[in-house]
C-alpha cells in the first residue's frame, strides 16, 4: 500500500486539503496540501519530498506557479499534477554559467543597435501589418500563458506561427503550416524582445536556439501581456544567491 504524505497531524485538521500529484524527475509523490497554503510553502513541500532547493524549482500548474497566490486562487482541484523542473546546483551551476554570460553579450549587443523593427531583415515582414487572426493584446497587464497555443504570428519568412508550451514534456513546439519543431526548454539560450513601433501592444521575439544571433528564430505579433509569462516560462525565474 502506499504511504500518504501527512502534514504534521493535527495542525491541518478543519483546513480544507487538496490531493496533488507532484511529478519530478520521473518520480511522483502524492500529497495532501492545504488549499489555503501559497506556492511558496508548496515548494517548501517539495523541497521536503525531493531534497531540491525552492529556488531552484519550476513549479507548473498551467505555467508558472505563482509563489504568493494560494492553490485555491489558482483554481488547483484534487487529482491536479503539479510538474517540477530543476536539478541539484551543480548541476545547474554546470549548464547555467554559459546562459548567464549568453545574456550579457547580447545585451550589450542590443544597446549598440537601432531598435529592431527599423531593421531590414524585420522590416519586410512588419510591412506586411498586422496578422488578420492575430491575438488581442491587453496593454499594461501581465498575464499567465493561456491554455491555448498562442497563434496568429509570422516567422520571419511572413509564414504563419503557432507557439504552443508543453510544460509536462517542458518543451516548446513551434508549428507552422509545414512542421513543428519540437526544443527542451533547457536547450533555448535566451528570449530576446522589442515592442513594434506604432503597435506596442505587441512585441517582436526571438528565442535563441545557438551560441550566436544567426540562430535566433523571430516571431512577430506577440501580445505584450503574455511577454514576461513566456521570458519566465522557457529561461525560468531562477536565482541561486
Amino acid at each position: 500500500p502506499q504511504a500518504s504524505v501527512s502534514n504534521g497531524g493535527d495542525a491541518e485538521s478543519g483546513k480544507e486539503l487538496v490531493e496533488l500529484k507532484v511529478i519530478w524527475n520521473k518520480n511522483k509523490y502524492d500529497v495532501k496540501f492545504c488549499l489555503d497554503s501559497t506556492g511558496a510553502e508548496l515548494k517548501q513541500k517539495i523541497h521536503s519530498l525531493t531534497g531540491l532547493p525552492p529556488a531552484m524549482q519550476k513549479v507548473m500548474f498551467k505555467g508558472l506557479l505563482p509563489e504568493e497566490k494560494t492553490l485555491r486562487e489558482i483554481k488547483v482541484t484534487n487529482g491536479a499534477k503539479i510538474m517540477v523542473v530543476g536539478s541539484t546546483i551543480n548541476d545547474v551551476l554546470a549548464v547555467n554559467t554559459p546562459k548567464e554570460a549568453a545574456q550579457q553579450e547580447v545585451k550589450a549587443e542590443e544597446n549598440k543597435k537601432e531598435p529592431l523593427c527599423r531593421q531590414k531583415q524585420h522590416r519586410k515582414v512588419l510591412d506586411k501589418g498586422k496578422p488578420d487572426d492575430v491575438m488581442p493584446s491587453v496593454k499594461g497587464v501581465q498575464e499567465r500563458l493561456p491554455t491555448v497555443p498562442l497563434s496568429g504570428m509570422y516567422n520571419k519568412s511572413g509564414g504563419k506561427v503557432r507557439l504552443t508550451f508543453k510544460l509536462e514534456q517542458d518543451q516548446l513546439w513551434i508549428g507552422t503550416k509545414e512542421r513543428t519543431e519540437k526544443l527542451p526548454m533547457g536547450s533555448i539560450k535566451n528570449v530576446v524582445s522589442e515592442p513594434i513601433e506604432g503597435h506596442e501592444d505587441y512585441h517582436m521575439m526571438a528565442f535563441q536556439l545557438g551560441p550566436t544571433e544567426a540562430s535566433y528564430y523571430w516571431v512577430y505579433w506577440v501580445p505584450t501581456q503574455y511577454v514576461d509569462a513566456i521570458k519566465d516560462t522557457v529561461l525560468g525565474k531562477w536565482q541561486y544567491f
